[in-house]
């Protein structure tokens, strides 16, 4: 018994094994801080600034193009250019424009223009700088210590979505805005210091230079990939679907009556996904990682759905937190697809498009739950999206034959890449 518990534990081995790792990790986990606690910042100045609920809105549709744009190319450059160059340069760019956020903020009137330009400038850099650090990754560890580094980097994204928002909300009451914008700034400054403290990872191959049909290559790969579109498409049909967060606060306030306890709906997901990571040590002996995606992603939908129908927020607290596990799972197995099984010469243009996967299926899932609330009510929009997301993700698994009996022991991209880095002197 003691034994199977202590296969659960979360297997820390990457930590221990990988200087670059440690510095990645490290680096991940305080950009993350930092950016959340601009997140909570940036929707609260707008508001103070214009009363209006859609301005805060708008700030997601203006960043959605920089995002779908400068995402493909970021994923471009980072098959041609120094990933690790670049992973500094757009970090110490987006220093910059929050340091500006931070002048404007601490400003008698500060001009609402002002943020939304920067918004603008800190996604395109976010956009061009994340599909580095996904190709990056997989050359810090052995293949074989790949899902636990997963498990790991998930890890520390999560450390950040909990803390950075506590943090920014107490910063944000008794201190002011400006110093949101700092504290971030502090990040992303280290962040890039640990960046550059990692050795240079050479590209193995002749690169392709940036461009359309460099990124019109990558998109044709994908698609070439029946395993890799399940892991895009199941996440876009559970974000779509089954992703409550915009029905959070009409849940708490009309439907409870207790608007106090938002914040725990807000960060129940994040708990159950952290409690879920704490046990991921059992990821490590898992072969078949298309079934797990699906059966976790079904998981993740049951859970939402089940939380629609609960009589009481504590409940229903409770069942996010079990989706935020099952989500968790689901999105360490996508990542070790991609990281075991992308050759070196297309991660960061598949990275890219992965950006395309977990941006469209919220913006979507937002405007779904919005309207299935008006004309249902928000419970009946929570519990249908639950059980759409189980039924869509059945389907793509029914459509997608080799998703669903992807084996990573026998796949032929795993075993290439498995040769390959073996070759590398990686594995």
């Amino acid at each position: 018994m003691i034994e199977r518990l202590r296969a659960l534990r979360m297997d820390t081995t990457p930590l221990r094994a990988s200087r670059d790792f440690r510095l990645l990790f490290l680096a991940g986990t305080v950009f993350y801080f930092g950016a959340m606690v601009t997140y909570v910042a940036v929707p609260y100045q707008v508001y103070t600034l214009t009363g209006s609920n859609l301005a805060v809105g708008a700030i997601g549709l203006v960043e959605l193009a920089p995002v779908l744009v400068f995402g493909l190319y970021g994923g471009a450059l980072a098959d041609h250019v120094d990933r690790r160059r670049l992973l500094v340069l757009t970090g110490l760019a987006q220093a910059a424009f929050t340091l500006v956020l931070a002048v404007n903020a601490f400003r008698d009137d500060p001009d609402v223009w002002v943020v939304f330009v920067l918004a603008v400038a800190l996604a395109s850099c976010s956009s061009l700088q994340r599909p580095s650090r996904e190709a990056l990754l997989p050359r810090t560890v052995a293949h074989d210590q790949l899902p636990a580094a997963n498990a790991l980097s998930s890890l520390g994204m999560q450390l950040g979505l909990l803390g950075g928002p506590a943090v920014g909300g107490v910063l944000v009451a008794y201190v002011g805005i400006g110093w949101c914008f700092l504290v971030d700034v502090s990040g992303l400054v280290v962040a890039s210091v640990l960046y550059l403290l990692m050795r240079r990872y050479p590209h193995r191959d002749e690169t392709t230079p940036p461009s359309l049909a460099g990124i019109k290559e990558g998109m044709s790969y994908a698609f070439g990939r029946r395993d890799l579109l399940g892991t895009y498409f199941v996440d876009i049909v559970a974000m779509m679907f089954a992703a409550p967060v915009v029905l959070f606060p009409a849940l708490a306030d009309q439907v409870f009556d207790q608007p106090q306890l938002l914040g725990m709906l807000y960060t129940a997901e994040v708990v159950g996904a952290l409690v879920a990571t704490g046990l991921s040590g059992w990821t490590a002996r898992v072969h078949h990682h298309g079934r797990a995606i699906v059966l976790a992603a079904a998981a993740y939908g049951a859970m939402i759905a089940v939380a629609g129908l609960m009589p009481n927020i504590w409940l229903v607290a409770l069942f996010l937190a079990l989706a935020g596990a099952a989500d968790m799972i689901s999105g360490v197995f996508r990542s070790t697809v991609w990281s075991q099984t992308i050759p070196e010469a297309m991660r960061g243009r598949l990275a890219g498009i992965e950006m395309l996967s977990y941006s469209i299926g919220p913006l979507a899932g937002q405007v779904r739950a919005g309207l299935t609330a008006d004309l249902w009510g928000v419970r009946a929009a929570i519990t249908s999206g639950g059980l759409a997301c189980v039924a869509g993700v059945g389907i793509t698994a029914g459509i997608l034959r080799d998703f669903w009996s992807y084996d990573a022991r026998t796949d032929v991209h795993a075993v290439a890449e498995r040769e390959v880095r073996r070759a590398a002197g990686e594995a």
